[in-house]
């Protein structure tokens, strides 16, 4: 709306305030219904745009090693399989020796365990509950009659299950591919994306994708330090209650920050379990407080300030962007809401640089001002 012009009348300004505002909500709406296109088309496609998500995340860890590789005079092809391959020997490795430990303190929590049952029995025993045996048993065959008349649903469930861990290997697997070929290629990739959309456009697109990488880059590792600060907090805990496997569970915990709200979950719950069967119901308690703590601190706090300083978005943004990816795609859109909503803002802030640069008017070259000699340029004020 122009804010030098004058209006005859009222109702020509309402008029025109009332145009502005149609053609604006039009624009929206377009703006709106384009999204929506896109969400619904990335829904359709999910099957392919998870592990590509996944194996752009997996690049970050790998290119830095692989470039360092790369610049001791390796092979793009060698150094891809190298640190690949280490990768996944280093993974196996914290994954068997997480085992390892878990095996060899299982008798022990087994023992903790037996006393646990005894104790509840003994407990139910009393006042108020005053259970006989014979009550007991018919409360555990009232619970076994239950499970088998269950035993329908709960094979659907692990058969639905089992399909959706055959899915997740597929994925994983397939994103592994195509990691390797993404630090193998990845390099070749600015220069036939200028040769393809010319000069121009691809000096824009080489920038934006540039800083997109480095904001995924930055994404791994603020979600690396929110893991392993949730693992140390999680894992002092254990140690100063005197819960055995404290390590593995720590580990735990730290693996499954890279899993939203179900890692957390599993970990924590896992943590209080053993703490039950192991050190009775006051430490699982004080572990139980202990964990929700944490993932509350972590989830409200940590996690919002330092993917905002890492990423440059504000803690609500993320917070948003979260919640809203987690309502739409479930866990994986909660993982991957916070890259991609600050890949959005890195071509977004980049337009608004190329706007700005654009919408700068040139200096002219002026002479014989205020007693300035013909051909000199204009003297800067103090």
């Amino acid at each position: 709306m122009d804010r030098n012009r004058r209006w005859t009348d009222k109702g020509e300004a309402i008029g025109h305030g009332v145009s502005w505002l149609a053609r604006w909500s039009l624009r929206v709406a377009l703006a709106a219904l384009g999204f929506w296109m896109l969400a619904w088309l990335v829904g359709k496609l999910w099957v392919v745009v998870m592990p590509v998500l996944l194996a752009l995340l997996i690049t970050t860890v790998l290119w830095p090693p692989a470039r360092w590789l790369m610049s001791k005079g390796l092979n793009s092809a060698l150094a891809a399989t190298i640190v690949l391959v280490g990768g996944l020997v280093v993974l196996g490795g914290v994954v068997a020796a997480i085992s390892s430990s878990i095996a060899s303190g299982v008798p022990e929590i087994a023992r903790s365990a037996q006393d646990a049952v005894q104790q509840a029995q003994k407990w139910v025993a009393g006042p108020p509950f005053n259970l006989k045996d014979t009550d007991l048993d018919r409360l555990i065959d009232q619970g076994v009659q239950q499970v088998k008349a269950s035993i329908g649903s709960i094979a659907n469930g692990l058969l639905t299950g089992a399909g959706a861990v055959g899915s997740g290997l597929v994925t994983g697997l397939v994103a592994l591919l195509l990691a390797f070929f993404f630090v193998k290629d990845g390099m070749r990739f600015t220069p036939w994306l200028r040769g393809l959309v010319g000069e121009r456009a691809g000096a824009h697109l080489t920038t934006v994708l540039e800083r997109v990488w480095a904001t995924l880059g930055s994404f791994i590792r603020s979600q690396a330090a929110v893991s392993l600060i949730d693992a140390v907090l999680i894992g002092a805990g254990l140690l100063i209650l005197g819960v055995p496997l404290a390590v593995p569970l720590a580990a735990l915990t730290f693996l499954g920050g890279f899993i939203p709200i179900v890692g957390a979950f599993i970990a924590g719950a896992l943590a209080v379990l053993v703490a039950l069967v192991s050190n009775g119901l006051t430490t699982a308690i004080i572990m139980l407080v202990i964990v929700v703590v944490v993932q509350q601190v972590e989830g409200n706090v940590l996690q919002p300030i330092l993917q905002s300083r890492g990423l440059r978005l504000h803690a609500a943004v993320v917070l948003l962007v979260v919640t809203a990816g987690t309502s739409i795609y479930g866990i994986a859109g909660a993982f991957f809401s916070v890259p991609v909503a600050a890949a959005v803002a890195v071509v977004m802030r980049y337009l608004g640089e190329v706007i700005e640069a654009r919408s700068v008017a040139p200096v002219m070259d002026t002479s014989q001002v205020d007693g300035d000699e013909p051909g000199k340029p204009e003297r800067s004020p103090e």
